[in-house]
């Protein structure tokens, strides 16, 4: 066994995953321990692999085998994040990505971050209830406008507009440290109004945020990072998914659109397919809530 690379997940394919090692992607094939429950995978899981997994990959063989699928979290929920920003796009509602308790990050996690939604043409705000960064810069944003605030429970919604306006006195959860995730402290969604000005809605927490009504045609289209590069595809209706020739897909090689955003496409593209019909009354966007 050589050395091994840690990597990032960004497509499966029927005998061989995709992996990112950060500065190449490179093909995979699973190794077939990784299919028995010895390796704390359930019996009736089909393929234990899934996008966006940490994997640890051998390189020596040939061809590379994906050796090891590292535990899962969800530190920041990029896949949560960009399904909710697709449907901003679609919906044509103006976002931007406030990315709460920076406290708890390093600097090159606040950076990548930075630098993947950047490449979108998302606005990135760095923000810590406890000390204060990014709070005014917040409540201008917030002012005069109405605005909400969506995402998982445990993020810090409810203390960012306790230090943004003190006297809303919201409820505020800790972790839970059996579940390393937030306490469901906001149970229903309240509209606030601000004292200089606007209005902002908290929101409950949300484990799962589903796009509806999006033609699969469409899909690629919410991904503005793609746009530079779809046009030069070999194909006009390309789908990046299995067409030869495809620009964003070597672009995602290249490292030139994230690959946590290319597979974050690829599996709202695999649901889509999947989905029935949908109906012309259903909402952009569902979400569930924790």
């Amino acid at each position: 066994m050589g050395e091994l690379k840690t990597g990032t997940v960004i497509r499966t394919d029927a005998k061989v995953c995709h992996v990112d090692l950060g500065e190449r992607v490179v093909q995979a094939a699973p190794r077939g321990i990784l299919f028995d429950t010895g390796e704390g995978v359930r019996s009736d899981q089909k393929n234990p692999i899934a996008v966006g997994d940490r994997v640890e990959v051998d390189l020596a063989s040939n061809p590379a085998s994906l050796d090891r699928v590292l535990p899962r979290r969800n530190c920041f929920s990029s896949n949560r994040t960009d399904r909710i920003l697709a449907a901003c796009v679609w919906g044509e509602i103006p976002a931007t990505l406030i990315v709460n308790k920076v406290d708890l990050s390093d600097e090159e996690e606040l950076g990548a971050i930075r630098a993947t939604y950047e490449k979108a043409r998302v606005p990135v705000l760095f923000t810590c209830a406890l000390d204060g960064r990014g709070i005014e810069e917040l409540r201008a944003g917030l002012t005069g406008r109405v605005s909400i605030l969506y995402g998982a429970s445990g993020a810090g919604k409810s203390s960012l507009l306790n230090a943004i306006e003190p006297g809303l006195k919201l409820k505020v959860g800790k972790i839970s440290k059996y579940w390393d995730t937030g306490k469901h402290t906001t149970s229903y969604s309240q509209l606030h109004k601000l004292e200089a000005g606007g209005a902002v809605i908290d929101t409950p927490g949300i484990r799962v945020f589903r796009l509806y009504g999006v033609p699969v045609g469409n899909l690629r289209d919410l991904f503005t990072d793609f746009a530079p590069f779809q046009a030069r595809c070999k194909f006009p209706d390309c789908t990046h998914d299995h067409e030869p020739d495809c620009s964003v897909f070597e672009a995602v090689e290249r490292g030139e659109i994230a690959a946590s955003r290319f597979a974050s496409y690829l599996e709202l593209l695999d649901e889509a397919r999947k989905a029935p019909a949908a109906d012309e009354e259903e909402p952009t966007g569902q979400a569930q809530e924790e």
